[in-house]
């Protein structure tokens, strides 16, 4: 088993990684304090294949567990969803040591998270997440959020888990595009941080893309660990961790206009590193070599490059909607070399829109 720490002072927490994680949840429940009442969150895929194991494993804990399953998809992340949601948890009687505990992917984690931090001005929020993605993303750094039509994650807090435990046993039956989805914020740790670990990824495809055990724990408890040290230096998103956002300023634009359902988020990720690598060596900061590494990278990962279903004028105006833009000001993350990026908020639009353009499919 691989142990991540979050150092956030009072607010810190372990991510524990490893194949079969039963006891170690059991043991963290029944340590924990909480009150006997919980709410186990996981949607409608999730659900029937590990809802009620870890139902009875919380049950063992000494909690009385109950199963909400909301539908798989995107277009849960709702202020609808979460109203469903807050109901259930008054009419099951959850007070404030009451732990909601979030059993799924992105989406589950991001709601249920949500609905931890502002039931009762908050309660105790534990992730089990269950897709690559979820593991090496959403469920680390306290960041929880639902949709507005108007934009992605726009209504949202701050909200740290007590505990995340990533069991692997549970990413068998995963199909293997969530699988390739997980791979591209795996790779934008390379990209954003670690120089060796993106030539890791390089060197090591074949192990990588079928989920060898050795090296899907060292790439999954490596991403915690970059994204553990960033987060510990910069909870609330008032510097360096922006640079965790690389590639998503065009991938939200490209999720919004494909409607959420064309692209999974680790996919318009993809697209948008190669966008945001694409800009930086139109501005000299990397050289071409650099962008046919990230390009390959993504390409051999079985991950798009390409958007369909995109205009250059509809994804222009998008990115004015994102969280990133300031006064009007794009934070565009941008790269000075692999492993190391940096932030900028004066790239032309004529930059933009030629690597927007050259990103949507012909």
């Amino acid at each position: 088993m691989r142990k991540v720490r979050v150092e956030l002072g009072k607010e810190s927490y372990d991510i524990y990684i490893s194949h079969g994680l039963q006891q170690e949840l059991v043991d963290f429940v029944k340590g924990a304090g909480f009150s006997k009442q919980a709410m186990l969150v996981t949607d409608s895929n999730v659900g029937p294949l590990y809802g009620e194991k870890i139902r009875r494993l919380l049950e063992e804990g000494g909690l009385k567990a109950t199963i909400a399953t909301i539908p798989a998809g995107e277009s849960s992340k709702s202020l609808r969803m979460a109203e469903e949601l807050y109901t259930k948890a008054i009419e099951l009687g959850l007070d404030r040591k009451s732990p909601i505990f979030a059993l799924g992917g992105g989406v589950v984690g991001d709601l249920a998270g949500f609905i931890a931090a502002t039931y009762m001005r908050g309660v105790p929020f534990v992730q089990l997440p269950t897709s690559l993605l979820a593991q090496v993303d959403s469920s680390v750094g306290g960041k929880v959020a639902v949709n507005h039509a108007l934009g992605k994650n726009l209504i949202g807090a701050f909200y740290q888990p007590k505990a995340v435990f990533m069991d692997l046993e549970l990413m068998k039956t995963l199909p293997k595009r969530e699988i390739y989805t997980g791979l591209g914020e795996i790779i934008k740790y390379g990209i954003i941080y670690d120089a060796d670990f993106f030539a890791f990824l390089e060197s090591h495809v074949k192990e990588v893309l079928g989920l060898e055990p050795e090296a899907t724990v060292h790439m999954i408890a490596r991403s915690c660990e970059i994204k553990a040290a960033v987060v510990s230096q910069d909870e609330k998103e008032a510097g360096l961790r922006r640079i965790l956002n690389f590639g998503h300023t065009m991938a939200h634009a490209i999720e919004k206009e494909t409607n959420y359902v064309r692209y999974n988020h680790g996919e318009a990720v993809a697209i948008g590193m190669v966008g945001a690598a694409d800009i930086s060596a139109r501005l000299g900061m990397i050289p071409e070599a650099d962008v046919t590494r990230v390009t390959k990278l993504i390409e051999t990962l079985q991950l798009p490059i390409y958007a369909d279903g995109c205009t250059v004028d509809a994804m222009y105006r998008d990115i004015f909607h994102d969280k990133k833009t300031v006064g009007g000001k794009v934070n565009w993350v941008l790269m000075e070399g692999i492993g190391k990026v940096m932030c900028r908020n004066d790239v032309p639009e004529d930059v933009v829109r030629a690597a927007m353009a050259a990103r949507i499919a012909k």
